[in-house]
């Protein structure tokens, strides 16, 4: 069954329950970044204009469930969006029955959902909770898509109507046109610290793309398991092995991976660490590989100019540090100038698409993490299973 879209259904006097994902960082009840809450803006915008009443949810952080944590309260998100509406916005801090006449002239706000007792056990009584308040259920929280909690999943099995809200819908199509239906060439760019946190993504992957570039804690792992010296290089030892017998289909399937001819390293990995470039092949047991050298690199840059698709997860160097950079900087604008369609995810690699000024030339940016990443490895994600069910 196809998911239905928000633009399909009627919203005029009905009340629709938005699951939006507003989980924002907040210092000193300031708001960092308010990307994810101006992503959900059009979705809640859209319900207003057809005549809906709004009654917005989403978690923020992880608070003990159960218990109400003021450091963990939605109100500066609250503060935040009642500069963006001409209407009023309303925090309800309980889910009681006084709370379930819903004035139409209002946006509503149901406090943290984390706060909510069976939230992230999908809890049938809470889901029936949210399901009594609202006639359709509006799921457009892609980040929390592979959660099977009550806000996320549990509702939509005793709402009335369901369907996709704006920004989800955009993420399933993007990651679609990706991973169902992506134009050849495609090349797949996976940085990381570690090989055990990735290891589905590059198994699906590897039958997927034409190219592999990898960075960080998971490259050092596949240059140790070509039997190259390392140092004293971030790796996972358990997971040589498995990085050998991906090598070797890599070899097998004619799959592009770019030889490391030299990196960036230095002997600790701090603000003050010298960086040297070296030969691969000249690494001291004291070296940290922390980002590649200027010869890997034009083999990389080279190869995203003859492309039709890119994924790209993960930074490929300690780029948080200026020193060791340059590899997710030239990678960045490398894809920012590629004639491919690009698609990035995950939290890491949204701060190096801002850090280098690229985000208006990828193609698609996803809010997601760890949905992202399931949805990577080719598994079916709960929020999308409920809403085509």
């Amino acid at each position: 069954m196809a998911i239905q879209n928000l633009k399909d259904l009627k919203l005029s006097g009905k009340k629709v329950f938005i699951r939006s994902d507003l989980n924002v960082p907040i210092q000193n009840n300031k708001i960092v970044s308010t990307n994810r809450i101006d992503a959900s803006i059009p979705t809640i915008q859209f319900v207003l204009d057809h005549g809906g009443t709004v009654i917005l949810s989403s978690h923020l952080g992880r608070p003990n469930e159960g218990q109400f944590d003021p450091e963990l309260s939605l109100q500066p998100i609250v503060d935040y969006l009642s500069t963006k509406f001409d209407i009023k916005l309303k925090l309800h801090h309980d889910l009681s029955q006084d709370h379930f006449n819903f004035e139409s002239n209002q946006i509503h706000v149901l406090e943290n959902v984390r706060f909510n007792k069976g939230e992230k056990s999908c809890d049938d009584n809470l889901s029936k909770q949210y399901a009594a308040m609202s006639d359709i259920f509006v799921m457009d929280a892609f980040g929390t898509a592979h959660r099977k909690e009550a806000s996320t999943f549990g509702i939509g099995k005793y709402v009335k109507e369901k369907c996709a809200g704006l920004l989800f819908a955009k993420e399933v199509e993007a990651l679609t046109k990706i991973f169902e239906k992506p134009n050849h060439p495609m090349l797949a760019v996976v940085g990381g610290s570690k090989v055990s946190t990735k290891l589905s993504v590059l198994k699906n992957l590897i039958n997927m793309v034409d190219g592999l570039i990898l960075g960080g804690g998971i490259l050092n792992t596949f240059i140790a398991a070509q039997g190259i010296n390392i140092g004293k290089s971030l790796y996972e030892k358990d997971f040589i092995d498995e990085a050998k017998k991906i090598l070797n289909i890599l070899k097998e399937k004619n799959i592009f991976f770019p030889e490391i001819i030299d990196v960036v390293c230095a002997s600790e990995l701090s603000e003050n660490a010298e960086a040297i470039i070296k030969d691969i092949q000249e690494l001291s047991s004291n070296d940290m590989i922390l980002d590649l050298g200027p010869k890997t690199l034009t083999g990389i840059t080279d190869k995203l100019n003859r492309v039709e698709t890119i994924l790209w997860n993960g930074p490929i160097g300690v780029f948080e540090l200026n020193q060791f950079s340059n590899g997710t900087k030239i990678l960045s604008e490398g894809i920012a100038q590629s004639r491919a369609y690009s698609l990035a995810g995950g939290g890491d690699t949204i701060a190096a698409i801002e850090k280098f000024n690229v985000t208006n030339a990828i193609s698609y940016i996803s809010t997601a993490g760890g949905a992202f990443l399931e949805f990577a490895e080719g598994k079916k994600l709960p929020a999308i299973e409920i809403l085509e069910s």
